[in-house]
């Protein structure tokens, strides 16, 4: 686990990303059309990213699995 987090929110575009490293890595489509996961170049899961947070509900939490090498 990361000892620091980088969190990110564009009210404009309604998207939140989170981050667990600085690491150089990609974005990855993850099985839920709002979740991407943003992994390093060996497939470790370093962050991710919502887009259209706001949409959802603050009753039943956004669900996701992120893949982990």
């Amino acid at each position: 686990m990361a000892d620091k987090v980088k969190v990110w929110f564009d009210a404009e575009a309604v998207f939140l990303e989170i981050r667990f490293s600085d690491a150089a890595g990609y974005a990855k489509e993850t099985q839920h059309a709002a979740v991407i996961e943003r992994v390093d170049n060996a497939g470790q899961v370093i962050g991710f990213s919502i887009l259209g947070v706001s949409r959802f509900r603050r009753d039943k939490p956004l669900e996701a699995d992120l893949i982990l090498a």
